[in-house]
């Protein structure tokens, strides 16, 4: 049977008009973003089976790429950009939801940054600049590189620190392989950006490597 022949209370569509959306299963919602199945099978059953191929696990289908999301039946160039549009639209809102606040551990820091990091397959180095309260006053994207690695310039980092009159910053970069482990490269990087804000007056209060749900703090780990 295809949606238009069930009952209407079945019908995702029309189940969230009538419901709401938080009444839908993940299956269901995944149907509508969908909008259709194939000629054997309903929008509903493609979703269950793409749910299937990722273990039923949102965070890991949020992380599959175009090509992957294809090669279930059913969903094709056009379905599979509007689902990870969908994804990441989740990801901006739940990163608009951290509140801004004053960060006094490396967990507060990790707090603050975590959502910027989901589903990255890529490396990317952030900063946090805070001022005298150790509030912060933006975050910025400074590079986006490789799987490996990204490079970071000190005069593209402090230049905004300068601007917002910032007397602090925290790094940010992220491990997409999930080992937390610093490099050789991210030890000495740290290194060089401490020594270039003392220059400046600026306090480089902490470096957090970020994956696999957790993070590693130069900071706490007494390597700085």
């Amino acid at each position: 049977m295809i949606i238009k022949d069930w009952a209407l209370e079945d019908r995702p569509r029309e189940k969230l008009y009538m419901l709401g959306p938080r009444q839908l299963t993940n299956a269901e919602l995944l149907a509508i973003i969908l909008s259709s199945g194939t000629r054997t099978k309903s929008a509903l059953e493609v979703a269950k089976e793409l749910l299937a191929a990722s273990d039923n696990n949102l965070d890991k289908l949020a992380i599959k790429d175009i090509e992957w999301l294809m090669e279930i039946q059913g969903i094709g160039h056009a379905k599979a950009i509007a689902i990870k549009a969908a994804m990441e639209l989740a990801n901006r809102r739940s990163e608009r939801k951290v509140k801004r606040r004053k960060i006094t551990s490396s967990e507060e820091a990790y707090e603050e940054v975590k959502n910027l990091f989901l589903d990255l397959q890529v490396e990317e180095f952030w900063v946090a600049y805070l001022n005298r309260g150790n509030r912060i006053l933006a975050r910025e994207r400074i590079s986006v590189g490789g799987v490996a690695g990204t490079i970071v310039d000190p005069k593209v980092i402090f230049k905004p620190a300068i601007l917002l009159l910032a007397t602090g910053v925290i790094l940010f970069h992220n491990h997409p392989s999930g080992n937390l482990k610093p490099s050789r490269n991210d030890l000495m990087l740290t290194n060089k950006l401490i020594d270039a804000g003392r220059q400046l007056d600026i306090v480089v209060h902490d470096h957090l490597i970020v994956g696999n749900g957790g993070y590693y703090s130069f900071r706490d780990e007494g390597e700085m």
